[in-house]
């Protein structure tokens, strides 16, 4: 087989390597093309010399190639992927760093809640100008695999305004599912068969079997609560789970700032995150731990590049997605997975025009979804709370509305449980202005927004957060990786 894929974003290196390591797991995929852009010379530069030598160690005949003309990466493309990250970690800081001053405490602030929003207002231009290169000069009917978040409103944009077959790709409910089987004891997690829906990162287990046997609510609490550690991570999740009768695919630290009741006061926050790692709800975790990251890779690439002279081995091929939905398509070997899509009566109880996350099929005809599917009452009720969210947020950002913009963040079920509306409305007004460099569509918002900044008699607090940690230095990573390795 000879077709091309695009990657967008390609300078996201360790998931870009990923996904090009599992593609090439695939046999029939080794004489395919990839081509890498990003606004970011550097970035593409070690990517490229990453991808470069995992053909050269494993003698395929595999074509790589890099440039920042995002059109002449999509010439000709069958498949794009995008892991992009709109106003990168700069931008990020702010989304999390402006809403603490109101209050809003976000562990990582990249999918609703306040800097999920703002986020989306970044992100949506961007894809609608992918979506136009791909409609010009990608292969007719090329299909759009985005992996960025916010999930469903950069989905709900490419699909509803941007006109290109897209689906959305996320692997949380596989590591929510590796959970469950682990509390269950199973040998392994193919042992379970889940269906698991709702929409990203409010995706819920309705329906649990383990080797056949039907599992209940209450032997799923008593498995979760006896577990050495998931009892001490996951105490949110555990708790939602003992409420609404299912377990919820996303973290506790993402969970939290999905819902109105968990993360409103400071002695709450503390109560039901864990510290032991970022996830499970400290204070802007995510862009500790990226940041973090970056460093780490920047200063011990030679290591990475040297990493990347080893052979593939199939039998890590990770569960992420894409490559197994391009191996369908490509080969009609039937894939079963969870898509992110327009829902189209998939859902029954939630409404027609929602990206919803659930599962379907996937073979040569394409993504069949599995459709008849009714969540239980209260999931779709946490479910419509930020669907309306997520409409709001999509409208504003394509109209370049922040009257609308001000209203979806008021309805997000965390901010309004926090912050009065005047609150709100000076706290977009103070987002908007701080990123107006990645926000075209408001251009000309921005000058009555600085003048409203000017004159607010709003009171604000300069504020790190119930449970933040500073940056690690390389050093501290370093000592810290060597400890573990010394422990294992």
């Amino acid at each position: 087989m000879s077709f091309k894929i695009a990657i967008i974003g390609a300078g996201s290196v360790g998931f870009t390597k990923k996904l090009f390591t599992d593609i090439l797991c695939v046999p029939e995929f080794k004489d395919i093309e990839f081509a890498l852009t990003d606004i970011s010379e550097h970035n593409l530069g070690m990517i490229q010399a990453i991808l470069d030598r995992i053909v050269e160690a494993n003698g395929l005949p595999t074509k790589v190639t890099a440039t920042t003309d995002r059109r002449k990466a999509l010439e000709g493309a069958r498949y794009i992927i995008s892991c992009v990250r709109v106003g990168g970690l700069e931008a990020y800081a702010d989304d999390i760093r402006i809403p603490l001053k109101y209050g809003i405490d976000q562990c990582v602030g990249d999918t609703i809640c306040a800097g999920g929003i703002l986020y989306g207002q970044r992100n949506i231009p961007v894809i609608l100008d992918f979506c136009k290169d791909i409609r010009e000069v990608a292969e007719t009917d090329a299909k759009f695999l985005n992996y960025a978040n916010p999930m469903a409103m950069n989905t709900w944009a490419a699909i509803e305004y941007g006109k290109v077959d897209t689906v959305g790709l996320c692997h949380g409910v596989q590591h929510g599912a590796e959970q469950i089987a682990e509390v269950l004891g199973a040998k392994s997690p193919r042992e379970l068969d889940y269906v698991c829906s709702g929409i990203n990162h409010q995706t819920w287990f309705i329906e649990l079997r383990l080797n056949g046997r039907a599992i209940g609510k209450d032997e799923l609490v008593a498995a979760f609560e006896a577990h050495p550690v998931y009892s001490k991570q996951e105490k949110l999740r555990i708790d939602v789970l003992k409420r609404f009768g299912v377990y919820s695919t996303e973290s506790n630290g993402h969970l939290s700032e999905y819902l109105p009741w968990y993360r409103k006061r400071p002695d709450e926050i503390t109560r039901w995150i864990d510290m032991s790692d970022w996830i499970h709800g400290e204070t802007g975790g995510y862009l500790r731990y990226s940041t973090e990251t970056r460093n780490w890779f920047e200063t011990e690439y030679p290591q990475f590049l040297e990493a990347a002279s080893k052979p593939i081995d199939p039998a890590r091929r990770s569960n992420e997605h894409a490559s197994h939905i391009l191996e369908a398509l490509e080969t009609n070997r039937v894939y079963r997975g969870h898509f992110n899509v327009k829902n189209n009566g998939v859902i029954t109880n939630l409404p027609q025009d929602a990206i919803i996350e659930s599962p379907g099929f996937v073979d040569r005809f394409g993504i069949n979804m599995a459709a008849g599917i009714t969540l239980p009452e209260p999931c779709a009720a946490t479910c419509m709370s930020s669907i309306n969210v997520q409409r709001m947020s999509v409208h504003a950002a394509i109209a370049g509305d922040i009257d609308l913009l001000k209203l979806a963040m008021l309805h997000d079920p965390l901010v309004g449980a926090v912050s009065t509306p005047e609150e709100v409305w000076q706290m977009v007004d103070e987002m908007v202005v701080a990123q107006a460099a990645w926000l075209p569509q408001y251009a000309d918002a921005v000058p009555a927004a600085k003048e409203r900044l000017a004159k607010s008699k709003v009171k604000t607090r300069e504020w790190a957060g119930a449970a933040r940690r500073n940056v690690r230095s390389i050093e501290e990573l370093r000592a810290e990786k060597a400890g573990l390795k010394q422990a294992g």
